[in-house]
């Protein structure tokens, strides 16, 4: 069964942004498409742990503002060196105006 959890206003995020969300003693980033869908990943590079939220959204990609790791913000596929560990990414829905994630039981 999924909890979901409020996590911000979806008017919040700009197209084709990121914002951090804290929850539980763990980080996530939400981005919101240029399509204007929401998606949710890990909010830490998985190569050095730096706050994703703080780099810089390309279409559909993330790009970590230490090492220009790149991720897809959709699949959370790592694009190339340094990063090679895929990010995990949460299910997302928009009920009202809030962006609520999907994190497990």
């Amino acid at each position: 069964m999924t909890n979901w959890v409020d996590a911000c206003a979806a008017d919040e995020i700009d197209q084709e942004d990121v914002v951090r969300f804290d929850h539980a003693g763990r980080t996530f980033a939400i981005y919101r498409s240029p399509d204007d869908e929401y998606f949710v990943t890990d909010g830490l590079c998985t190569h050095e742990k730096i706050h994703l939220a703080d780099g810089l959204v390309i279409d559909d990609t993330i790009e970590c503002p230490k090492h220009n790791g790149r991720f897809s913000y959709k699949t959370g596929e790592a694009r190339g060196a340094p990063v090679c560990v895929n990010l995990k990414t949460y299910p997302v829905k928009v009920e009202g105006d809030r962006v609520m994630i999907g994190l497990g039981a």
